[in-house]
């Protein structure tokens, strides 16, 4: 096979890979246009019998012959025959000499051999020229090598083939070489490589040209036209060849400035390349001996376990795609034949069988000897990994269900193999589940009409029982086959109620289909509500929209015959009118909302009352087949009763009274409208009060007219209005209860705002008290309501004024408590803030009383009970003004002391004679014992003790209670010695201060 990628020039006999220095180029001029011929190198492995009998010259891949010289042309003369007697009798010489010398000199058999083998290596190599300590020798075996080394690489863009290896290391040990020398040609290579990458390149251009040029001016030989694909093969077979010293023996880095992951690159991809190529030969019977083959040319490729892994699960995924196409393109032919669907699962059998041999390898007991990647199958990543494939991958995943339940049941083994190609296919749970259910369902169907036909249903003695071995034969969920037999029904059910009615016939018919389905009496009357309840609601819609006027014989006709005949239950065809009147009330509602004033609102309310009357009581009458007079009677009755029970505040109140029905009134107006379908449950209470407060208002003032000239007049009306009020209230679905608080509210209201200008100054006197009970009297208004607005009404002011003395600080703990005892809710009437102020002001007085007495039960429990404080915060404020207070009083006291005030501090010394005066001179001394009793304090610090001294001196005069004088001894910090110093000098402490006193006057 011919190798354009090697080219060797003819004019010299130099070889370019024994060049010391590669890069470096003759300078002398070479002839424009030279000769070259292209050389065909034979691998090593090849035949050489082929070009014997060529009569052209074949390639000769170690170079040209090699001139000889000495006694080698004399042996290259000599014929075959003799040539080799020669070199016999040559090396049997030598092995005998060899042999003798060794038993001489080493005196045993074992020396005189080796002895023998060592000269007739001698003698073999004299005999054909050879020595390994010739320079010239070892050029040629390592051009050799090189030469050899480049005939190896596949040409051009080939892939190596994986035997590189092998026969470079082969002919390696042949020649006897080194492994530096041979990494030195790899070496070599490379820089041949490198040179024609950096001369060509990767440009654009004539690369023809740019050979030719090179060929001719360098005498330059192409190995590849990519050479960086040369150079990658090159780094990857040359690791490989001299395995862990390729570390050091090949410095790609050094010599050709790569980085580590570029030589990682080359060897990866190479390995890829070489392990994909030997996984062409993995088919769907792949078997042990195969994949252990598989492992050890991964281990031999040096590639890791992660990308064999890969490029394993991607070779498997190709041939089940193959598999699946195949499967789709049947599936999808137009001129699929009967058999295609047969075509189809024996395709997915093939991916099934493929599938569960590769997981049988995976659990072998030798499986840690099999290549990676065994196990089972998966389409994620692959051609069919797309929403697009997927609906593909779906419709096989269908076919192959439908198959499964061709026999009418589905098989265990056809579970798992659904599970598995569920897995394969990577269909989601939920997808597979609702293709197979789609699947199921319709079988599951088919059988069951089958059943019914052929009376087989019809004829067990368990129906479910029945149902549930059908279930179990095609593995169908029993509540969806359930949820089936619903649907069943219902079809059934609508195709007997196409006329309008239910025949005896068909509900004999719809209840033997129920008894064989075995649906339950819950789910058959859901059906009928459902669906005869809508052709009922139709019919009532058309009896509601005809109207006031509109609702003649032929609606009462159509509305028995649909509420009778369809079979509807009580409850159910109320709820459906209730459901339909309700909307036309609701719209009564919003108009009236949206009404301008007071009287159109109420007359929105009015055509509600009418409508109610005339339509929806006829309506509910026809439903329950009754008359509509009859039908009143049982609510009026129950209205009676529940009225009955508050009869003494209905008696009260003079519009409550109105609206009561009495037999003058029922008989004037005609029937009573219907109130079992009302608006409790559609509309909050509050809004359902107003509209009746609406209407009542209404009833009370009258309608207001506008007559010529702008003049307004009011017309009142008469109790009738007050009956239609009563029927308001059953529509609103008001109860008595909140129909009395509505009224009593409105009469509450009226009567407060005549009181509150009666009692604007929160006295209340004999002559207010009887007018009062006038204002009571019109309003109709219960006494005690009346009493607790009056009550309301005083208390407020009272709160007020004392709110205000509490603030003014007209008001202190002793009237506070005056107050409580006489049941005035001061909690409410005096604010929290406004309290703890009134608390604090106390407190302040007992420590500013001059006293020298704090009471501890009183200021920490009693008053903050009167003023209904909190206790731990009352003690906090305590605690604070008495830390304040105690240095405050200590400052008075020496400032009076300074000031020489007599009537403040020692002015008792003078005058002696005023008690009171002393009583009040000594108070600042009594603040700081009665803010020590509060909170015991340290001993006081001062920067004259002096003062301190005539503070104690001046208190030790006083006669005061010996705890007392203790403590304060303790807190201006006096000694024993000291105090009984002052007390022995007093008399004459006091008589010089008073001669100073004088002098200063």
């Amino acid at each position: 096979m011919s190798n354009p990628s090697l080219l060797s020039t003819t004019s010299s006999p130099t070889r370019p890979f024994l060049n010391p220095s590669p890069l470096r180029f003759n300078p002398q001029p070479l002839p424009k246009r030279q000769r070259f011929r292209v050389s065909f190198p034979r691998n090593s492995a090849a035949s050489t019998s082929a070009s014997s009998s060529s009569s052209q010259t074949g390639p000769n891949v170690f170079g040209p012959s090699k001139e000889l010289a000495g006694i080698q042309p004399v042996v290259d003369k000599l014929s075959p025959p003799l040539r080799l007697a020669t070199s016999a009798i040559v090396i049997a010489g030598a092995v005998f000499a060899g042999f003798k010398l060794g038993f001489r000199f080493g005196g045993n058999r074992n020396v005189a051999i080796g002895g023998a083998a060592v000269f007739g290596a001698a003698g073999g190599a004299i005999a054909y020229g050879v020595s390994k300590q010739d320079g010239a020798f070892n050029a040629e075996l390592c051009d050799i090598y090189c030469q050899f080394v480049t005939s190896v690489f596949p040409p051009g863009s080939e892939e190596l083939k994986g035997d590189e290896v092998e026969k470079i290391i082969k002919f390696k040990n042949a020649l006897g070489i080194d492994d530096p020398d041979a990494a030195s040609m790899h070496m070599e290579i490379g820089r041949r490589i490198f040179r024609q990458r950096l001369e060509v390149g990767d440009r654009d251009g004539d690369i023809e040209q740019r050979w030719e040029f090179l060929v001719e001016r360098w005498g330059l030989t192409i190995l590849s036209e990519s050479p960086v694909q040369a150079f990658q093969k090159l780094i990857y077979v040359s690791t490989l060849v001299f395995g862990e010293a390729s570390s050091f023996l090949l410095p790609w880095k050094r010599v050709f400035k790569i980085t580590d992951s570029q030589v990682e690159i080359a060897i990866r991809d190479n390995a890829k390349r070489l392990y994909a190529s030997k996984l062409k030969s993995v088919g769907r019977d792949v078997d042990p001996a195969q994949l252990v083959s598989l492992r050890e040319s991964q281990l031999s490729y040096r590639l890791s376990d992660e990308l064999a892994e890969d490029l394993f699960r991607e070779n498997t995924r190709k041939l089940v795609e193959e598999n699946i196409l195949a499967a789709l393109n049947i599936l999808k032919s137009r001129t699929r034949a009967a058999k295609g669907v047969t075509q189809v699962v024996e395709e997915l059998d093939k991916v099934l069988a493929f599938n569960n041999l590769l997981i049988t390898l995976k659990e072998h007991p030798d499986a840690d000897r099999f290549a990676r990647g065994v196990g089972p199958l998966s389409l994620i990543g692959g051609e069919f990994e797309g929403d697009g494939k997927m609906d593909d991958l779906k419709l096989l995943y269908r076919a192959y269900v439908a198959d499964s339940l061709s026999a009418g049941r589905m098989a265990e083994n056809k579970i798992a193999a659904l599970n598995q190609l569920r897995n394969i296919f990577g269909l989601g749970k939920r997808e597979a589940e609702g293709i197979t259910v789609d699947v199921t369902s319709k079988v599951y169907r088919k059988r069951l009409v089958q059943a019914v036909s052929g009376g087989d249903l019809e004829a067990a003695d368990s129906k479910a029982a029945f149902l549930q071995k059908i279930c179990e034969e095609l593995h169908f969920d029993p509540q969806r086959a359930s949820q089936m037999h619903e649907e069943i029904y219902r079809q059934k059910l609508q195709s007997c109620v196409a006329d309008g009615e239910l025949s005896e016939e068909d509900v004999a018919a719809l209840l033997k289909l129920r008894v064989m389905l075995c649906i339950p009496q819950q789910t058959v009357e859901a059906a009928h509500s459902d669906i005869c309840g809508s052709l009922f609601e139709k019919v009532v819609r058309d009896a509601i929209s005809s109207g006031v006027d509109g609702y003649d014989s032929e609606t009462k006709k159509a509305v028995r015959k649909a509420a009778h005949g369809l079979r509807l239950t009580r409850e159910v065809a109320m709820s459906i009118a209730s459901k339909a009147a309700r909307r036309v009330f609701i719209n009564y509602v919003k108009r009236s909302r949206s009404a301008g004033n007071r009287t159109e609102a109420a007359k929105e309310l009015k055509k509600l009352i009418a409508f109610n009357t005339l339509v929806v009581t006829e309506l509910v009458a026809d439903i329950k087949g009754e008359d509509s007079d009859s039908s009143q009677e049982e609510p009026i009755k129950e209205e009676e009763k529940q009225i009955d029970e508050d009869e003494e505040e209905w008696e009260s109140i003079q519009t409550l009274r109105k609206i009561k029905p009495n037999k003058e009134l029922t008989e004037k107006l005609g029937k009573q409208g219907q109130t079992e379908i009302n608006l409790r449950d559609d509309l909050p209470e509050r809004d359902r009060t107003d509209l009746y407060k609406t209407y009542l208002l209404y009833c009370l003032t009258g309608e207001v007219k506008t007559i010529p000239f702008g003049a307004q007049i009011t017309t009142k009306k008469d109790d009738s209005e007050y009956v239609l009020l009563n029927q308001l209230g059953g529509i609103l679905g008001l109860s008595p209860k909140e129909i009395v608080d509505v009224h009593r509210g409105l009469a509450e209201q009226a009567f407060r705002q005549q009181a509150e200008v009666i009692l604007a100054d929160g006295q209340l006197t004999k002559a207010r008290v009887e007018q009062l009970n006038e204002v009571q009297k019109q309003v109709g208004l219960p006494s005690e309501f009346a009493q607790k607005i009056i009550k309301s009404i005083t208390t407020t002011k009272m709160a007020a004024a004392i709110e205000t003395a509490v603030g003014q600080g007209r008001l202190n703990i002793k009237q506070i408590r005056e107050l409580k005892e006489a049941s005035v809710d001061l909690d409410n009437m005096i604010s929290e803030s406004l309290r703890e102020n009134l608390f604090k002001k106390t407190v302040d007085e007992i420590f500013s009383s001059g006293t020298g007495e704090f009471d501890a039960e009183e200021v920490y429990e009693k008053i903050p009970a009167d003023l209904s404080i909190n206790v731990e915060k009352s003690k906090h404020v305590v605690h604070e003004l008495a830390r304040n207070r105690l240095s405050n009083s200590l400052i008075q006291a020496v400032s009076l002391l300074r000031q020489r005030n007599r009537k403040g501090v020692h002015g008792v010394v003078l005058l002696l004679k005023f008690t009171r005066a002393f009583a009040f001179q000594l108070s600042s001394l009594n603040d700081l014992l009665a803010c020590d009793k509060a909170v015991p304090a340290e001993p006081l610090s001062w920067d004259v003790p002096n003062e301190l001294s005539d503070l104690f001196a001046i208190y030790m005069k006083s006669d005061p209670a010996p705890e007392k004088l203790s403590r304060l001894q303790y807190l201006l910090g006096i000694s024993d010695s000291t105090a009984a110093a002052l007390q022995e000098m007093g008399d004459t402490l006091l008589s010089v201060g008073a001669e100073e006193e004088n002098f200063v006057f």
